[in-house]
């Protein structure tokens, strides 16, 4: 793992999205098709990314993370209204793009996107992590030996909270207690892994995610491992990092 701390958010949007636009770009001059996984939570990268110039995006295929079981399309908080919204509204037409149905049965939906993923290698993955340390919806302690693609998942109340805090919910108890979830290893799988995390309230997460063990406990310090990931840092989310590792 690199580690790139920045000065703010918005520099942070900017070098997390550059990076992984020179990511796509690359890989496109290699074949003709690349497959891409995007977080929901990085809006400043995805702001980011979608104003790249020269992507060919007719050749890209994306999935996405995670979705709230029991949540359709058209609700305010479903991750698909977000990523067609931000992302998808807003570049060319894709090759093609898998979003999960969290209305649909769970296992089901998990069965059905873990098929079509498991035919289409992550070259480039965007990722977040949460205030719990959790990767995706993997919350603590995460299950980093399943081999299923997508699972299903369980929210804590520290994950339910940050959703509620992030303005999502009007109550805790409004946010949902399932998700739909792509798994620990298969986040691994991709080639690239892009790692944008903002904000001060990130700070301890980052903490035990960069510079504890790693273990399920702290689930994105499984990003340590993986050796194409960039993480990048604003100063805020940087600030409780030794200074043996706060070096851009």
């Amino acid at each position: 793992m690199r580690i790139v701390i920045t000065n703010d958010a918005v520099e942070l949007g900017k070098s997390a999205g550059k990076a992984a636009a020179n990511k796509i770009r690359e890989t496109i001059t290699r074949r003709d098709q690349v497959n891409i996984l995007l977080a929901t939570g990085a809006s400043q990268v995805l702001n980011h990314l979608t104003r790249e110039k020269d992507i060919d995006w007719s050749k890209v295929v994306m999935f996405h993370m995670d979705e709230y079981i029991g949540v359709d399309a058209s609700s305010p908080v479903s991750f698909r209204k977000y990523l067609k919204e931000r992302f998808l509204e807003k570049v060319s037409p894709l090759k093609a793009s898998y979003l999960i149905q969290g209305d649909s049965e769970p296992q089901k939906e998990c069965d059905r996107i873990s098929s079509i993923i498991e035919n289409h290698p992550i070259d480039v993955a965007l990722v977040g992590i949460g205030e719990n340390g959790h990767l995706a919806f993997n919350d603590p302690p995460a299950d980093f030996e399943t081999e299923k693609p997508y699972i299903i998942v369980e929210l804590d109340e520290q994950c339910r909270k940050q959703q509620y805090g992030e303005g999502w919910f009007k109550s805790v108890s409004d946010v949902p207690k399932f998700a739909i979830s792509i798994s620990i290893k298969q986040v691994l799988k991709a080639k690239h892994i892009i790692c944008s995390v903002p904000d001060s309230r990130k700070a301890k997460a980052v903490k035990d995610c960069l510079e504890q063990p790693v273990s399920n406990l702290f689930p994105a310090s499984i990003l340590q491992v993986h050796q194409n990931c960039v993480c990048f840092l604003d100063r805020f989310s940087a600030d409780l990092l030794s200074s043996a590792i706060t070096v851009k």
